[in-house]
């Protein structure tokens, strides 16, 4: 990769020497070394043999495309569906969009006991941590509650029941990426993992041990079976964390050497509701309140009255995490999110609706689209590149610009919440910090779109969409090696 770099900018500096004195001469002459950079590579790249390159170049000052190949041809995106989905947000929901997560109750309160059962009514907060359970919980505790004569019942009715989007790949049901969605669910840390928890497995002091188990949040909601094995320092790493499918039981398998560093997974739970519930029934015993009666899913009924409520933070912080981090289930609570909104139901289906209407504000033509779902899960979706760097030209003048920038990874920043998928990309000079993107990864599709500033101080609006890949990791490569071209305009 340096020497292919080392290449292309030697060709570059070649010919800026022997360029005219004259800005638009130059700009014109630039633009046509790319043009030949560009294709030099993608005509010659082993990793894009009998692969499909769709790419798309934009000033962003004036929208003209200055490069495109096979910029028109549809492409499975990836997560830069996430783009038209964040952008649709902002436009539906606005900056200062919240979540409320709501705790009601049909009960009187007498003798410190409630008689009667305490619902708690999700409307979409993919944020919801252990620590607002238990903020939740002491705001019950502090009207002198100490019963619950009753079930606590989980309400998640703002969207409808469909777990998964259409096309999600089986093999993703038990991970964090393919957690199930719902109005009412929780995360394990301040990365948002929303419907998952957080399992660590550490060696044992010695051979023979069992590895020490941690979840997070700690919840006795889903079952471990702990099969694995500490062995030697020597000893082989080999370890397993694995779902079982459509039961709430990890199982882990396997070896650890007793000086091994600690193995990390992120597992979807099996239904996210009845888990949420779960959370909020532990916060409550820990604040010293019982609950009599069942844990339980249904409805809160017209006649039942609000205790206390949860505001989650704006969307325009929540786009951090998203963005940064290609959070999948936050963007399908957006999609069914702006449904609710606009239409009334929560669902891919209205809600899609509803992008696919409001995109079209950004001169991006929806009769060139399949969208499926809003993170570019499905390889089903397809979107041309040129509709991308459409998109992006086209957002750069609305009032939440900013807020949707701020939420792209940053090339070659290391801080998690800068650089995101990004933090371990591009850390050369000439890129490192200058590239503002939207990265995306399924099975055999590499995908980037976003932001470069040039050496000349121009930025250029770029979207790379390599669909059938043999190897992924290499396409990333390709990518990174044309946005450096790009970035030594």
């Amino acid at each position: 990769m340096i020497n292919r770099l080392k290449y292309y900018n030697l060709i570059f500096i070649t010919v800026l020497a022997a360029s005219v004195p004259s800005i638009k001469v130059n700009a014109m002459y630039g633009h046509e070394k790319m043009t030949q950079q560009i294709n030099q590579l993608i005509n010659n790249e082993p990793a894009l043999k009998g692969a499909i390159a769709g790419i798309s170049i934009r000033s962003a000052s004036d929208g003209k495309i200055i490069y495109g190949h096979q910029g028109d041809i549809r492409l499975r995106p990836a997560s830069n569906m996430k783009l038209l989905t964040a952008a649709a947000a902002l436009t539906i929901l606005g900056e200062d969009h919240t979540f409320t997560t709501e705790i009601h109750t049909d009960g009187l309160v007498k003798k410190k006991t409630l008689h009667g059962n305490l619902y708690l009514k999700g409307k979409g907060d993919p944020t919801l941590l252990q620590s607002d359970f238990d903020k939740m919980a002491e705001d019950i505790q502090k009207r002198g509650i100490k019963k619950i004569k009753g079930n606590l019942v989980g309400d998640d009715s703002w969207y409808d029941n469909v777990r998964y989007s259409l096309d999600l790949p089986w093999s993703d049901e038990t991970t964090h990426y393919g957690a199930q969605i719902s109005a009412l669910t929780a995360s394990p840390t301040r990365d948002f993992d929303s419907g998952s928890v957080k399992v660590l497995v550490q060696p044992g002091t010695k051979k023979g041990d069992k590895p020490i188990v941690k979840i997070t949040p700690k919840t006795n909601y889903l079952k471990i079976n702990n099969h694995a094995v500490t062995v030697p320092e020597d000893g082989k790493k080999d370890i397993t964390i694995e779902r079982e499918h459509a039961r709430n039981i990890i199982t882990i398998e396997g070896t650890i050497p007793t000086k091994a560093k600690t193995e990390k997974e992120w597992i979807g739970v099996w239904e996210p509701t009845r888990y949420a519930v779960s959370l909020l029934n532990q916060s409550l015993t820990e604040h010293g309140i019982q609950v009599t009666g069942k844990l339980k899913t249904g409805l809160v009924p017209d006649t039942a009255r609000i205790l206390t409520t949860h505001q989650s933070m704006p969307l325009s912080e929540l786009l951090v995490p998203f963005m940064k981090l290609s959070n999948n289930v936050h963007a399908e609570i957006l999609i069914k999110e702006m449904g609710r909104v606009v239409k009334g139901e929560g669902s891919w289906e209205k809600g899609l609706s509803v992008l696919k209407n409001e995109i079209t504000k950004y001169g991006v033509n929806p009769n060139t689209l399949v969208l499926r779902d809003g993170s570019g899960v499905s390889h089903v979706d397809l979107i041309p590149a040129n509709q991308l760097t459409q998109l992006l030209f086209a957002v750069q003048k609305e009032k939440w610009f900013p807020s949707y920038l701020h939420s792209l990874p940053v090339a070659g920043e290391s801080e998690k919440m800068v650089g995101g998928t990004l933090r371990n990309r591009m850390k050369d000079p000439l890129v490192r910090g200058k590239v503002y993107a939207k990265t995306g990864t399924i099975s055999t599709v590499s995908s980037i779109s976003g932001y470069v500033k040039t050496k000349s101080g121009q930025t250029l609006i770029f979207s790379i969409l390599l669909n059938n890949l043999m190897d992924d990791s290499k396409g990333k490569k390709v990518e990174d090696l044309l946005i450096t071209i790009l970035a030594n305009q």
